[in-house]
């Protein structure tokens, strides 16, 4: 596959998990509501973030689009399970 072509899939793909960990911000307000959200399904969110924004920072070449699309996921989740 050309070389420009994956690195436009991994930017793509990043956005798609931004905006997916992005919902998460609606699940953090129903939260300080009273509506408690899953504790289980925040903490998977951060462990495995945390796991591939490891990854692709210990990369030999640094994977931006990974680390780029983990890191929100990381803060937003961790919010969320302690909001949970």
């Amino acid at each position: 596959m050309d070389s420009r072509l994956l690195r436009a899939i991994g930017w793509l793909a990043s956005c798609a998990a931004l905006a997916m960990y992005f919902a998460y911000i609606d699940q953090i307000r129903l939260n300080l509501q009273g509506h408690k959200g899953s504790a289980i399904q925040a903490g998977a969110t951060v462990v495995n973030c945390m796991l591939w924004t490891v990854y692709g920072a210990a990369r030999a070449r640094r994977d931006w689009p990974i680390i780029v699309a983990n890191v929100p996921g990381i803060v937003l989740g961790l919010i969320a399970l302690l909001t949970a």
